[in-house]
């Protein structure tokens, strides 16, 4: 008999901003949290230089293999998993909400929410970006406040030398609506080249 496979499409939102910053992305069922991390990462245009975590069921989903997070754990209450070692499929069902936090500092938290998981006679080869809307923020722009301030200072008061100082950081332009999914995708594509961060 044939070997059923599950594709998962999730719909994931960064959580305070309005109008909202989203995405729609399916993976294979086999992959774990961490690559649904990498997923992310691409998705929204972040560069992977933080921390980040997921909270599925009440358990957290930690990076396990980072130096930084076994310091912080002895500060727990409760031991965090391995997101490495956490397979989609066994976790998540459709309707079901989690979240993702990325970047400690800044506090990005997304709001994960499965919409459906689907059986399939092959596999469709990792994940994609389906659909999403507006650009992601800038890192370490300072979360949710700082992005609303930085955008009001681009959108509002841009002959300051603030907003010259903001759009010099992101390299010159700076357009909130914009989302370019092929973009995204081939920055997907570069990671799972590369291993999901192996290589």
């Amino acid at each position: 008999m044939a070997t059923q496979h599950k594709v998962i499409t999730f719909h994931i939102t960064i959580d305070g901003i309005d109008p909202p910053v989203w995405r729609k992305v399916a993976l294979d069922g086999d992959m774990t949290l961490r690559t649904l991390h990498h997923v992310i990462q691409a998705a929204f245009g972040w560069t992977d230089a933080h921390l980040h975590e997921f909270v599925v069921e009440e358990q957290t989903y930690s990076m396990l293999d980072n130096d930084n997070v076994l310091d912080m754990i002895e500060e727990l209450d409760q031991i965090p998993s391995d997101d490495r070692k956490a397979k989609l499929q066994r976790l998540v069902y459709p309707g079901q909400t989690f979240t993702y936090l990325y970047d400690f500092g800044d506090s990005w938290s997304h709001v994960i929410k499965v919409e459906t998981v689907e059986p399939r006679m092959q596999k469709i080869g990792a994940a994609y970006i389906i659909d999403g809307g507006r650009a992601g923020p800038p890192e370490d722009v300072g979360g949710v406040y700082g992005y609303q301030e930085f955008l009001d200072t681009i959108k509002n008061r841009r002959r300051s030398q603030e907003a010259q100082d903001y759009l010099q950081w992101v390299g010159g332009e700076f357009d909130p609506e914009a989302f370019d999914r092929r973009i995204a995708n081939n920055a997907l594509l570069r990671m799972a080249w590369n291993g999901w961060g192996k290589k």
